[in-house]
């Protein structure tokens, strides 16, 4: 019987996992997939010379993270690596926007564009090293941050105050205006905006821009060494070397509540499996909320607001093996391991307006990964490990182009696309298509499919817009990881500060259950009952 069980064995899940086994908890995690891992693993299934990333890839946020700094995974064989050059934007005409690691990189790249813009970008740095420290300790911490708000807004009063608020939640389109003479440093922004599911026109989504944008100025965009999985592994090993028990292929059908507390859960199969303490959820808000709880366990209010739960853009990813490096017209391109693909910023909000229109885009932005200019272990030498995904809507009401694509996505929807963003890629870098080896297409389906998390393909566990954050998240007046069942914590990107891999929705929840157990409770009658009949069908069987 542990002290804890966590439903989802994503990085989130094994973030709460290892911090519970930290104080002393037994742990049991249960994963519905064969595999440990949500939306952080890899495989060969491209090519078997070659490893892709089946989700996510680069994570700045991890590697700004302080709740994954504090697990150590170094130690638990997790090792970073880094592309040359953080992000590259082409241009159709040949110009591109280069962000570096290094400040001087980035800044000589802006000036090209327009005299002063790099200057513009070390001012916007400057305001970023003077909130760095308690910005991030604000955004990986439980809603309210109270001591970190209370130092952000010094730093933000000695910064400029309400100015620079402003400058904050304005749209990242005005901002890149107000800030640049140039496009290259607007380029930056806007696409850095777009990693979540925030138009150019969005209010805050220059907030986002920038605070991504210096995330990778100053960390990067690191992948681990091997494969995305590599970050899975070292989380597992650590949870299993403190005791922690990972079971995968088991799915939890419904989270049992006794006298409006959490204590235990049924797993598909019909096997209760007891938590002493508490139950943590890596999964997302509708799925909690709408399947694992008895609704009449449920405020009214709360399934109220559920039916306005507002998902993220859904996302279609293609995975190459690459015979050779991409052919990119702009060769500043060559040495970035994420390259953002549009012809400027008009044409990300004409994506993102044909989304909003529910319409299939016609030149979709493209997030475009190289794996193996990031991590030679990729691939073989000479060739190229890559990736690039990009949006389209839930519901589907027409096509932006012309080839009648309407949202079934099946076989021939899928190819249709997938050459659809092809052909985005081979605007920048002519003769990208004769060096494909090997592609792999994973549609909106496929992705749920895969983990059930991204339902429809969402990749953040809900809508990074203003209306859907802090307090907002997931749901009006929560903000937090406690839930209407006491004991039951929501553990995933559903929940502040939302998506990426960092690990704070995992950490916030853990720290949440230990607080409320500062002592290990006996055991409820109810507990007692699933014991004894878990232990019947054991001697049954």
């Amino acid at each position: 019987m542990p002290d804890a069980v966590v439903i989802g064995a994503g990085p989130n899940g094994l973030v709460a996992a290892n911090l519970l086994a930290d104080e002393g908890w037994s742990v049991e995690v249960l994963e519905e997939q064969d595999e440990p891992g949500g939306a952080v693993r890899h495989d060969n299934g491209v090519h078997p010379d070659f490893t892709n990333d089946l989700f996510s890839s680069f994570y700045p946020l991890a590697a700004a993270s302080p709740v994954l700094s504090e697990l150590r995974l170094e130690r638990h064989g997790l090792h970073w690596r880094h592309a040359p050059r953080v992000l590259a934007h082409p241009l159709s005409d040949g110009r591109c926007a280069v962000l570096g690691r290094d400040l001087d990189d980035t800044a000589a790249s802006l000036e090209t564009f327009a005299d002063g813009d790099g200057a513009a970008w070390r001012e916007l740095h400057d305001v970023w090293e003077r909130l760095r420290p308690d910005l991030v300790d604000a955004l990986f911490t439980p809603f309210p941050p109270v001591r970190a708000t209370v130092k952000l807004a010094a730093r933000l009063h000695a910064a400029g105050g309400l100015r620079l608020a402003r400058s904050l939640v304005l749209p990242v389109r005005r901002l890149g205006d107000e800030e640049f003479r140039g496009e290259g440093g607007r380029l930056l922004l806007a696409g850095n905006a777009l990693h979540a599911d925030l138009a150019p026109e969005a209010a805050g989504s220059g907030g986002f821009g920038w605070l991504m944008s210096m995330l990778g100025q100053t960390y990067g965009f690191p992948v681990p060494e091997g494969g995305s999985g590599a970050l899975t592994a070292a989380l597992v090993s650590r949870l299993e070397e403190r005791g922690g028990v990972l079971r995968c292929g088991t799915r939890v059908s419904r989270v049992e509540v006794r006298r409006g507390r959490a204590v235990g859960v049924w797993t598909a199969d019909g096997e209760p499996v007891v938590a002493r303490r508490a139950v943590l959820a890596d999964v997302s808000a509708p799925a909690l909320y709408g399947d694992l709880i008895d609704r009449a366990h449920v405020p009214a209010q709360v399934l109220a607001d559920l039916r306005r739960f507002e998902w993220d853009f859904a996302t279609f990813k293609v995975d190459w093996a690459l015979d050779g490096p991409v052919p990119w017209q702009a060769p500043d391109a060559s040495l970035a391991g994420t390259v953002h693909l549009a012809d400027g910023v008009d044409e990300l909000t004409r994506f993102a307006a044909q989304i909003a229109m529910r319409q299939v885009p016609d030149r979709p932005f493209t997030l475009f990964g190289q794996m193996t200019t990031s991590d030679a272990t990729r691939s073989p030498a000479g060739t190229e490990s890559a990736w690039a995904y990009t949006h389209v809507p839930h519901e589907i009401r027409g096509d932006a182009g012309d080839e009648g694509l309407s949202g079934a996505w099946n076989a021939k929807e899928q190819e249709v696309f997938a050459d659809r963003v092809e052909r985005q890629v081979e605007r920048f870098a002519p003769g990208f298509r004769s060096r494909i080896r090997a592609r792999r297409i994973l549609a909106p389906p496929t992705l749920q499919a895969m983990n059930a998390n991204l339902y429809g393909g969402a990749i953040n566990g809900g809508t990074t817009a203003m209306h859907q954050q802090l307090v907002f998240r997931p749901l009006p007046g929560t903000g937090r990881p406690e839930t209407p069942v006491k004991n039951l914590f929501l553990a995933s990107a559903s929940a502040h500060p939302g998506g990426g891999v960092h690990g704070a929705p995992g950490a916030n929840a853990a720290r949440a259950a230990l607080r409320g157990h500062l002592a290990r409770p006996s055991l409820t009658r109810v507990q007692y009952a699933l014991t004894r009949r878990n232990r019947a069908g054991d001697r049954s069987a």
